[in-house]
């Protein structure tokens, strides 16, 4: 995903002057040929996140759309404040990359965790988030980022799925049709999902844009499977679990919401690993499915 994303921001670089690229350090060995291109407009501020998203805060002030990348906790958690302040409070935008996603470098330990990062941005109004599956989806995803007028956060990772799918705008892609429950999976864990579900019957509908949450088409859904409902997230169990509430307030409904868990893994393995002991494998998912369809 990282390296889909540089090649096609380099491209859209080129392409548009408005456009600004802050890094960090991180990835910025992929921009070398646009820094030579465009030193003015591809600007590596070095291990400084909190410059970085002033930074592209004041480039936004400036009339420019800044591209601000680097780790995930570095990005949202540390630099939180900046985005606070320098983006939602001076009334400007900008797209924030990040790589890392929760555990996705698990043996660098929980400093370079972010399974959080979503929930900041929730208590953000307008943000758009985006959690592309697959390398394919990201080109799309961010040239969608660029165009847009308000702030949007794209979620890379290293975990991913084997194949990509073409998502409807901002709406959910129903894959598997089912009356016990309706399953929305986001980003790299379909797959897993699918694996699970593979003898449930359940409705299985897939989105890369989570935010925007598409609530109304899950409502429609839903409505075919008894109002249960199943949120599964490659970040913080239960970010979601508001939006669906929210929806929900004039209809009872059932929910069940999986994915990282709350308490930390102090024992630092593989990513796989730690997708395993948080139950976000086949086996684990299918296995809290099993008990909420019981």
């Amino acid at each position: 995903m990282r390296d889909a994303w540089a090649a096609h921001l380099t491209d859209l670089v080129d392409a548009d002057p408005r456009l600004a690229v802050v890094l960090a350090d991180i990835s910025a060995d992929m921009f070398d040929q646009a820094m030579k291109a465009h030193p003015d407009r591809v600007i590596n501020v070095g291990i400084r996140e909190q410059l970085l998203i002033g930074v592209a805060g004041g480039l936004a002030l400036a009339g420019m759309r800044p591209v601000a990348h680097t780790y995930a906790p570095f990005l949202v958690e540390r630099a939180f404040e900046q985005v606070k302040l320098d983006f939602e409070h001076q009334g400007t935008s900008g797209v924030l990359v990040s790589v890392g996603a929760s555990y996705d470098w698990a043996e660098g330990s929980f400093t370079h965790f972010s399974p959080r990062d979503v929930a900041l941005f929730d208590t953000l109004p307008g943000w758009r988030v985006f959690v592309p599956g697959h390398a394919a989806e990201v080109p799309p995803l961010l040239d969608r980022a660029v165009r847009a007028d308000g702030g949007v956060y794209l979620r890379l990772s290293l975990q991913h799925n084997e194949n990509p799918h073409a998502v409807p705008d901002d709406s959910l892609l129903v894959l598997r049709e089912g009356t016990r429950a309706t399953v929305v999976v986001v980003g790299p864990l379909l797959d897993n999902v699918l694996e699970a579900t593979a003898d449930l019957d359940v409705t299985v509908a897939y989105t890369n844009t989570p935010r925007p949450l598409d609530t109304t088409g899950l409502r429609e859904l839903a409505a075919d499977t008894g109002d249960a409902i199943v949120m599964v997230e490659p970040y913080l169990e239960g970010t979601s679990a508001w939006l669906v509430s929210k929806a929900y307030e004039d209809r009872p409904h059932r929910l069940l919401s999986i994915g990282v868990g709350r308490e930390e893994l102090r024992r630092y393995g593989t990513a796989v690993e730690h997708e395993r002991l948080h139950g976000l494998d086949a086996e684990g998912v299918r296995a809290r499915l099993r008990r909420f369809l019981a």
